[in-house]
């Protein structure tokens, strides 16, 4: 099998200069291709059959698989990360570099690194000798919509049986996180002057009943729902953002809030969506105002892989770490959705996702490596 690719150093430093970033402001979003050919390239000279999936507009899947057979392993791991203000950055982040016993660069935990790791550690097997393939895929979009993975599920192709999705973890198995709604509710009543109450109908103030209904509701869904493997055991729900009107002197017209609910196994995307626009639509009709609504996320469902399965035990067992549970949301339900048993866990800690001077630690890069050549030689060989 060549063996052509950089060395693993170099194909970091290689990902973190290509920028990739998913926003929702047009202006600052950008493709994930060139990040995607430079792994199709190193990925096709390992030995690697290689698809590229186009998601939309500039973003890419990429899908590679080695070895013959069915039922396999998945590594699989984003290409795209947050923005940035590089103010707050002691070095450029589109250059790796080196100091503290760390490696500093946008996207060095979360997650370019573990891909690159992926393809080093498949340089160790002689592919002829897979009884089951290594398939590494490589996504668009996780920090945005998901519309990468969300696609791979919508295709409904079995990738794989198992799957380990590299996001950091401080390499602690993962197998269960909370799910994600973000919603926009908008009431629109009628705007007038201050002084005469009868010539406006206030979204305000519709707001602020609704408001008192959802907390009540809140402490509803905390007291029938509770999973005592989360740090914060119970679902969350976050008033994040509102803005009404425009002037004091003026009744207010319209009125929207942003919350973010975060919900546990076994709670329902569209079950918790209809509640609260159920909440919104009674106050609404009962002050004879219009209320829309918007999906700011279309969901992240809620993650769970059993404690008993057959990946779950095995890197329990040689992590000599108990699985965990977190409350940030990841790709692995989609993975799930297509019949894999899925584990979250990579190098680096989320506590240095989404921050400046983002950086993975130099010592849990073999441990890393060592680890996924583990997992091929007990998933993928004979």
């Amino acid at each position: 099998m060549p063996r052509l690719s950089p060395d693993l150093i170099d194909m970091v430093s290689q990902l973190i200069a290509t920028p990739s970033i998913s926003c929702v402001q047009p202006e600052l979003d950008m493709s994930n291709e060139p990040v995607i050919n430079l792994l199709a390239n190193w990925l096709e000279t390992s030995g690697f059959k290689v698809t590229k999936q186009r998601v939309n507009s500039g973003k890419y899947n990429l899908i590679s698989t080695i070895g013959h057979g069915s039922d396999g392993l998945i590594f699989s791991g984003h290409t795209d990360t947050v923005p940035y203000d590089e103010a707050l950055w002691q070095s450029d982040p589109f250059k790796l570099t080196e100091r503290e016993g760390r490696y500093f660069g946008l996207g060095s935990c979360d997650m370019k690194s573990f891909i690159a790791m992926a393809i080093i550690a498949s340089q160790k097997f002689d592919p002829e000798k897979f009884i089951h393939p290594l398939t590494i895929v490589a996504t668009a979009d996780e920090e945005t919509t998901m519309s990468g993975a969300r696609l791979l599920a919508e295709n409904g192709k079995n990738l794989g049986q198992f799957c380990v999705i590299g996001e950091p973890t401080n390499l602690t198995p993962v197998r269960e996180h909370k799910g994600i709604i973000m919603e926009s509710i908008r009431f629109s009543g009628l705007s007038g002057h201050s002084s005469d109450p009868s010539l406006g109908n206030s979204a305000l103030e519709a707001m602020h009943e609704f408001i008192q209904q959802l907390l009540v509701y809140r402490t509803q869904l905390q007291q029938k729902f509770k999973n005592t493997a989360f740090d914060v055991s119970t679902p969350t729900l976050n008033l994040g953002h509102i803005h009404g009107g425009d002037n004091p002197n003026r009744i207010c017209g319209e009125c929207e809030l942003h919350i973010d609910l975060r919900f546990l196994p076994g709670m329902s995307i569209e079950e918790l969506r209809d509640q609260v626009r159920s909440l919104a639509k009674k106050v609404a009709s009962s002050r004879e105002q219009r209320v829309s609504f918007t999906p700011l996320l279309m969901g992240i469902p809620a993650m769970q892989t059993a404690s008993d399965s057959i990946l779950n035990e095995y890197l329990q067992e040689v992590t000599q770490k108990q699985s965990q549970s977190v409350a940030f949301g990841t790709e692995a339900p989609f993975y799930n959705e297509m019949g894999c048993e899925t584990i979250v866990m990579g190098p680096g800690s989320i506590k240095q996702a989404h921050q400046p001077d983002e950086f993975l630690p130099i010592d849990q890069i073999q441990p890393t490596v060592t680890l996924l050549e583990n997992l091929i030689q007990r998933f993928c060989c004979k």
